[in-house]
């Protein structure tokens, strides 16, 4: 068995916009997460106007803005070491660019994070986690408009100051690479359904380049904050195959992966790649780059990396790059078993993504995404024999424990999440995560009300052994085991 440091933090993770609801209560302006609708179609098919033959799941979502006491409490009996959220930026300036940030939204934080400490919980927090306030999608155009450096600036000093004894590890964009996936984090829908492909990769690489000065800045706030402070860059890093051994699909694929690992990259080095000269030759791109920019990414650099697994992709030369939130579709891997969503189970390749981060960056890593969605089936005892998230979470400690071995520095490990929130890419709630079930349908029915899985008791149990108890033969009760 490996020994994980004794000050590992086991941990779960969710989103503001997937959990929290009350999405217009005391104050909160509307994020680009609340104009989404339920459906597979609700991130690339986006209506900036909220409309009201649709139904919004991260409206209410799980109501954790009002239940978060009590989910704590269940979260405290779980054993988790440290808790990640967001902080939803519309809840502390609705609209973006006033100049005052809304006392209300600061105050629920604080309570939040109160909660979490007097429970011996760490807060982990995303400062922007796909929850860009709407207003500055619709009258600046998003993240091309450099007027957003500015904003997010005045947004992360005023957490930082506010939360500086509560809170030490910050990261600053959530799957940052996901720019390319997720347009409307760079622009409107309109200006992007409009624009020539040279145009749309100008946006793109544009509205990077002012994220990574507005993550650079918030280093350097954070820093002033509280030098204790540790801030790290988040992206999705699950791997991506070649098909075969065809040179054609080994260097696209490697070029595929060098295109989210482009911002891990400028994050943690603090300069543009050289590769990134040809891309912007070959693109004609000409970047608003301002003076004192590279200077502040070169000191704004990030301390660790945290990222998101979940799967493997398998890329065949001249495949169509899908977008969505979970990254890339490919071809079917015949080796390896897939979820009913057709994602890819692949333990094996989060030890070899450890390994590849930690030979590129020599940084630490902080898993703070992994996890499987299932549907959740209650027996005739009413219970939720949920084995194969069990043998999911069982594999992937095991894998994680391996690149320890190899010698990869890990702060911490949390699942996403550790409660049932709203999907990401979906807006279901019947894609569940969590080792707690909560009682809400796709169609945005049910009572909210809370039941522990087998799940939990067996991860409790992997937290309090510190990664050494993986057998989950007692939690079974007549569920499959998947060894």
């Amino acid at each position: 068995m490996t020994k994980f440091p004794d000050n590992f933090l086991w941990g779960g993770a969710i989103a503001a916009n997937q959990a929290e609801g009350a999405y217009l209560e005391n104050g909160k302006g509307l994020s680009i997460a609340d104009i989404l609708p339920v459906g597979e179609t609700r991130i690339q098919k986006v209506s900036l106007q909220i409309n009201e033959n649709e139904y919004y799941p991260n409206h209410t979502a799980i109501d954790f803005y009002h239940k978060f006491e009590e989910d704590i409490e269940l979260f405290a009996e779980l054993g988790l070491k440290c808790f990640r959220t967001s902080i939803a930026w519309s809840r502390i300036f609705p609209n973006g660019d006033e100049l005052e940030p809304n006392e209300d939204g600061l105050q629920f934080y604080d309570r939040l994070f109160e909660k979490l400490l007097s429970k011996g919980i760490e807060p982990i927090v995303t400062i922007s986690h796909f929850e860009t306030p709407l207003y500055l999608v619709t009258e600046y155009g998003g993240w091309q408009n450099r007027a957003l450096i500015d904003f997010f600036d005045r947004y992360t000093k005023v957490i930082f100051d506010r939360y500086k004894k509560q809170v030490k590890y910050w990261m600053t964009f959530n799957e940052i690479n996901h720019t390319h996936t997720l347009p409307l984090i760079a622009a409107a829908v309109d200006v992007m359904d409009t624009a020539t492909e040279q145009e749309k990769l100008t946006i793109l690489y544009q509205a990077s380049h002012n994220m990574f000065v507005a993550s650079g800045k918030a280093v350097l706030n954070g820093k002033k904050a509280n030098n204790e402070n540790q801030i790290g860059c988040m992206l999705s890093l699950s791997p991506i195959y070649p098909a075969t051994c065809n040179p054609n699909d080994v260097f696209e694929s490697y070029q595929l992966r060098r295109r989210s690992l482009f911002y891990s990259d400028v994050q943690l080095r603090g300069r543009y790649p050289a590769y990134f000269q040809r891309i912007t030759e070959e693109n004609k791109l000409i970047l608003d780059i301002q003076k004192g920019d590279l200077d502040i990414i070169r000191k704004g650099t990030c301390d660790y990396l945290g990222f998101s697994f979940y799967r493997s992709s398998l890329h065949e030369s001249g495949m169509k790059i899908l977008g969505n939130t979970g990254g890339l579709i490919g071809k079917k891997n015949p080796y390896l078993k897939e979820t009913e969503w057709g994602w890819p189970i692949d333990p094996l390749a989060l030890r070899y993504v450890c390994n590849e981060l930690t030979d590129r960056y020599e940084k630490p890593l902080f898993i703070v995404e992994n996890g499987i969605g299932l549907k959740d089936i209650f027996d005739s005892q009413g219970n939720i024999i949920d084995s194969e998230r069990m043998w999911y979470l069982k594999e992937h400690v095991e894998a994680m424990g391996e690149a320890i071995k190899d010698g990869c520095t890990i702060l911490g490990y949390t699942w996403w999440g550790p409660i049932d929130i709203v999907s990401a890419g979906t807006g279901e709630m019947e894609k569940r995560y969590g080792f707690i079930h909560v009682d809400k349908q796709n169609d945005g029915t049910g009572s909210l009300k809370r039941t522990k899985k087998a799940s939990f008791n067996y991860y409790k149990q992997v937290i309090a052994s510190n990664g050494q108890s993986l057998n989950y033969e007692n939690y079974l009760n007549g569920g499959r085991n998947y060894d």
